[in-house]
């Protein structure tokens, strides 16, 4: 029974708690103040223009027919259409959806059939494959636009526009609102960055792109004083969220736009725009200590380094803090669920290998494996730091609890609220966790689970080692071997000695030691910084039937 009059305050409420709303109230108060540069161009949008070119999109799309419920996809680099093709939907009531540049032709081809969209935006720089895309996918989208950043207007496939021409068709001015505002209504899909298979679709609703930015903001502490900078791609959560744009146009701060990451790039923001925020996976600042040890840079006016996707390295995490900043933060996280565990910086360097505790309104347990089926959320593992189950996550604010279009996704990981990650770790008397890898990357050597993670951290602590990753080769007396991939940092290294570095060491267990190394030149990663072990796994497959792996 309520004491005052909820119907009135539920009926504003649900109309007003979207991540629009929140842009639109920075729009009108300061309209002036800088919302993007653009690092490529120099080209500076304040609040009040930005919003204008986003009106123009939106007034445009509105007179092909786009409104509530329909879907724009697009896959862009990081630039203002990007931002347009954000906002522009949500003022139609439709949904954007950011999709990765880096897929296949077959791949998108999927996604189009799968998720109908009414309109399709592409990068130039990507027109042989969405033009592959569309000639495979049984969907034809009723708009296809084509950004061209580089000015060098391609030759464009029959029906398909160039996104500054169709702009042009559009009014600065808000357009008529005809759909009511609804906190619980779709706004942003994203696709999972999962290691295989087409990505599946996380429908984000304006409750949870709304607490996603709070909880950014919450945690760097973002302020509209702010400059931030992501040094990964937008389409993914952590780009989009991460103090990508989500966040900083919520909280009334400024983004620098960078197409394509290069640490002198990075730097060169840093000095001529002030930037405040740096956001990136842990390659990237390996990237970028690396430069500054060469090239110094005036870092004095970063005030921190967000890092997710891969566990930060003690070892890496005192460098960076020596050489970048002493401010470094790491989350932990999903697509589903956004970050659900943080690192502070004064939890660092001591903490560094962990993923930290839970953020504030999200829990997060560790809970016994099994072979099929969910383990109840009470079925936890002993708070040891030592005995591994499977993490899972409860974070209904950020979360949808549901995949686009996939009932039996979501029946397999989903359970009461509870998010199942598939990510095996531990956790400690403190809830601590620390991340040991995926169930899906496991190694079954004599009937022992093993993660690469941890095998991973050990051998990069490795003086000569720059990176690494572990997989598991069939092996007839083991069942299976570890497999080794090194990317040496010093040309004298040689396997006897890598070799006898693991078989040395205190943190790695006999059974664990790597049986075969292979020396490469790069290792698999996705868009997101995370590591492919599903390619490594085929990859070894091949090497070991070829000679190319080697005993020690």
């Amino acid at each position: 029974m309520y004491t005052y009059d909820a119907e009135r305050f539920k009926a504003e409420f649900e109309r007003s708690f979207t991540w629009l709303e929140g842009f639109l109230r920075n729009v009108r108060r300061d309209p002036g103040h800088p919302a993007a540069w653009d690092a490529m161009s120099g080209k500076e949008w304040s609040y009040g223009a930005l919003n204008g070119e986003a009106n123009r999109l939106a007034g445009a799309l509105k007179k092909h027919g786009l409104g509530a419920g329909d879907l724009l996809l697009y896959q862009l680099y990081n630039s203002l259409p990007f931002l347009l093709c954000y906002i522009a939907p949500q003022k139609l009531g439709a949904v954007n959806s950011p999709v990765s540049f880096n897929l296949s032709p077959g791949e998108t081809a999927r996604l189009l059939e799968r998720d109908r969209p009414r309109v399709y935006v592409y990068d130039c720089d990507v027109l042989d494959m969405a033009r592959k895309a569309l000639s495979l996918s049984r969907h034809k989208p009723e708009l296809i636009l084509a950004v061209d950043c580089r000015n060098a207007s391609p030759a464009l496939p029959e029906g398909h526009r160039f996104f500054s021409d169709f702009l042009a068709e559009g009014s600065t001015e808000e357009p008529e609102r005809d759909f009511i505002p609804d906190m619980y209504a779709e706004v942003t899909r994203l696709g999972t960055s999962g290691t295989s298979g087409t990505p599946k679709g996380v429908p984000l609703n304006n409750v949870n792109e709304v607490l996603s930015a709070h909880d950014a903001i919450m945690h760097f502490p973002l302020t509209r004083r702010d400059v931030t900078l992501n040094m990964t791609p937008w389409f993914h959560r952590g780009g989009l969220h991460s103090g990508g744009p989500t966040p900083t146009l919520y909280a009334g701060g400024s983004l620098v736009i960078l197409r394509m990451f290069s640490a002198k790039a990075c730097f060169d923001c840093v000095e001529k725009y002030g930037v405040t925020f740096l956001i990136g996976v842990p390659s990237a600042l390996g990237n970028l200590a690396a430069r500054q040890e060469k090239h110094p840079a005036d870092l004095s006016r970063l005030r921190g380094i967000v890092t997710m996707g891969s566990p930060l390295e003690r070892e890496d995490c005192i460098r960076f803090q020596r050489l970048l900043t002493p401010n470094i933060f790491n989350g932990y996280g999903t697509t589903e669920t956004f970050w659900n565990s943080f690192l502070r910086p004064w939890d660092l360097p001591e903490q560094a290998g962990s993923a930290g505790i839970p953020c504030t309104d999200d829990e997060v347990r560790v809970v016994r494996l099994r072979e099929n089926g969910q383990p109840s959320p009470e079925d936890t593992v002993p708070k040891d730091g030592t005995t591994q189950g499977e993490i899972i996550i409860r974070a209904v604010g950020k979360s949808p609890l549901s995949y686009f279009g996939d009932p039996t996704q979501t029946e397999e990981k989903y359970r009461d609220g509870w998010f199942y990650t598939k990510d095996v770790g531990t956790w400690d008397e403190e809830g601590c966790l620390t991340v040991a890898g995926r169930k899906d990357d496991m190694i079954v050597c004599m009937g022992e689970n093993i993660y690469p993670a941890q095998l991973e951290e050990v051998i990069n602590r490795h003086p000569k080692v720059r990176d690494c990753m572990v997989t598991g080769v069939e092996d007839p007396s083991r069942g299976q071997a570890v497999a080794a991939y090194v990317i040496p940092s010093d040309e004298s290294l040689t396997i006897r000695e890598l070799h006898l570095y693991c078989a040395g060491s205190d943190d790695i267990s006999g059974y664990k030691c790597p049986r075969w190394y292979a020396f490469v030149e790069e290792l698999p990663y996705n868009a997101t910084g995370k590591k492919l072990h599903v390619a490594l796994r085929e990859q070894a497959k091949r090497d070991l039937r070829e000679g190319r792996l080697q005993r020690p």
